[in-house]
């Protein structure tokens, strides 16, 4: 590969991992809003079916920026975007708590109670979301990687499926389990919010597959690499 191709492989690279860490933190920050999203009236466990944190948007583009990053660039640099996105949480998690400490002015358009109120619990959820996340994500790489080398390169839809799955079902436990471990919310709505949760990833996981496959076939006939190949820009 040329230099000019590495150049910009290293820049998509760069625009994958902001976007990922971005939605990441955000996702973090929005949580505590609830939305309804299916207009069915199913209760499970007492809890409707389909209520949900709005935090849960955003979240789903991790999981598809990762399998991305992996297929085209590979296992390593997935990892590193990772833990990006470890340093990023902790480092918003920094700021808001200094933000939260610092006394608010008389004509402060957001005053300190209201500040307090939306963001008090945001470290929490952060921490939790984190520890989900440091889990998910890793399974979700290592068994990606492990049906792409099963596989010979073929079957993407397979992997992208199998890894996402399985991590969504274990990031979907762990953070709630948290939240209701640290009281954020109550443990009588977990089961209810936990398979809410499941089904609505794994329904956006089945719809990004397609998404998937259109990047990575943009990305291996612009770059010129096999189904077994990754990109080095180093």
């Amino acid at each position: 590969m040329d230099i000019r191709s590495k150049r910009l492989a290293f820049r998509i690279y760069l625009f994958l991992a902001g976007l990922f860490i971005s939605s990441l933190v955000v996702s973090n920050l929005i949580f505590q809003k609830f939305f309804y999203w299916y207009p069915l009236d199913i209760k499970i466990f007492g809890v409707t079916l389909f209520e949900l944190s709005v935090g849960i948007l955003p979240y789903p583009v991790t999981f598809l920026i990762t399998d991305l990053i992996s297929e085209i660039y590979g296992k390593e640099k997935a990892t590193n975007v990772v833990l990006a996105g470890i340093f990023a949480s902790i480092f918003s998690i920094l700021i808001i708590l200094v933000s939260d400490a610092l006394p608010a002015l008389d004509d402060s358009p957001v005053d300190g109670q209201t500040f307090y109120k939306v963001f008090s619990k945001t470290p929490i959820a952060i921490f939790s979301s984190m520890l989900a996340y440091l889990f998910s994500q890793f399974i979700d790489i290592q068994i990606y990687h492990f049906w792409k080398k099963k596989t010979k390169g073929n079957y993407l839809w397979l992997r992208n499926n199998i890894s996402t799955f399985g991590s969504q079902i274990i990031d979907s436990f762990t953070v709630l389990f948290f939240l209701c471990f640290f009281e954020i919310i109550p443990w009588e709505i977990f089961y209810g919010l936990f398979l809410s949760s499941v089904i609505f990833k794994i329904f956006i996981a089945v719809i990004d597959t397609p998404i998937l496959y259109f990047f990575v076939f943009i990305l291996r006939k612009r770059f010129k690499i096999k189904k077994t190949e990754e990109i080095d820009f180093y």
